[in-house]
């Protein structure tokens, strides 16, 4: 088989876009194009995510024909886990690389592009100059705190305080000083290992409801925090560890989505406040509450995330047919 990919990255985190070598998906809503990927199709993100051709913190996107009406294109998200409901990264490079490629054609000072993805439609809204793409800010889905001021005792840790909010995909956010954690002073594997324990035991002990599909109901991931949630003039630092322990190099766009809407909720941000927020990397996104807005019974909010993204790479990717590591392998 062979398969042909760009390669960006959005603050760090990298996103493999696949152009071409896939087999046909057949048509339905994206929730059963993602279901029919996870289900029939699941050795090709081994071999695109894996090693040798990837890693244990690789990403990817592979792009589909869209359901909803108003979309410009459609996206599953793959990474080594299997496949999430949201990516913000992802966003921000697909909408640079739909307006480079003329997906959506060019319109200066700045071109929308609608995008769907498992969660929903995502409008991105990509900077034009001189025909080429620039920076990039979308707005998600609506977002919403669904689990406020929460405590469970983990073991290790003790006790730790914490929310669970939605911004295309459900995380817990946690002040990392609860785990005696700093930025700046400890290892990426302390971090870590504390989020993996919080998101392990929320898995087992929390359940989770999502008003407009059971298949978004499901923890992706903690966030640990500065703890500056409050601090409205300076920017905040947080690390995002997802699906099977795997670390975000950007500030994560649905978890700066997620966080924008449990801050809101609590009275720490304001409408029209821009925040910035820092990755473990060191990039940087803006994120405002553009309006309120409901998902089902909860209040919610409209964020917008806004980041800049680069190309890595272009390949062609193939499997010898008696190579079996090269079907893809992982070492951590």
């Amino acid at each position: 088989m062979f398969t042909i990919v760009v390669d960006m990255h959005t603050g760090g985190e990298p996103l493999r876009i696949v152009t071409g070598g896939y087999p046909d998906i057949p048509k339905g809503t994206i929730l059963e194009r993602r279901a029919y990927v996870r289900d029939h199709l699941d050795h090709l993100r081994k071999i695109l995510m894996f090693e040798p051709r990837g890693h244990y913190d690789m990403y990817g996107a592979l792009l589909v024909e869209p359901d909803l009406p108003g979309a410009d294109l459609a996206v599953l998200f793959m990474h080594n886990e299997g496949y999430s409901t949201m990516c913000g990264h992802a966003i921000v490079a697909l909408g640079r690389y739909a307006v480079d490629e003329r997906l959506v054609a060019p319109r200066e000072p700045m071109t929308t592009v609608n995008i769907e993805a498992p969660c929903g439609l995502i409008s991105a809204a990509v900077e034009v100059r001189d025909g080429k793409a620039g920076a990039v800010s979308f707005e998600s889905v609506p977002a919403f705190l669904f689990a406020r001021d929460q405590r469970i005792e983990l073991p290790g840790y003790g006790a730790v305080g914490f929310d669970i909010a939605y911004g295309g995909a459900f995380y817990a956010l946690a002040d990392c000083r609860q785990f005696g954690l700093e930025f700046g002073r400890n290892r990426v594997r302390d971090f870590v290992d504390a989020a993996t324990a919080l998101t392990n035991k929320l898995k087992a002990e929390l359940p989770l409801s999502h008003p407009d599909h059971a298949d978004l109901a499901f923890l992706y991931g903690t966030i640990l925090t500065d703890g500056q949630d409050a601090i409205s003039d300076t920017p905040t630092k947080n690390i995002c560890v997802f699906a099977e322990a795997e670390v975000d190099r950007s500030p994560t766009g649905s978890g700066v989505t997620a966080r924008l809407a449990a801050m809101h909720a609590k009275g720490q941000i304001e409408i029209g406040r821009t925040r910035l927020f820092e990755s473990i990397a060191g990039s940087r996104f803006s994120g405002a509450v553009v309006r309120t807005a409901k998902a089902g019974p909860h209040d919610a909010i409209i964020a917008r995330v806004g980041g800049r993204a680069y190309y890595s790479g272009r390949a062609e990717f193939i499997v010898e047919d008696d190579d079996e590591l090269g079907r893809g392998f992982l070492l951590r």
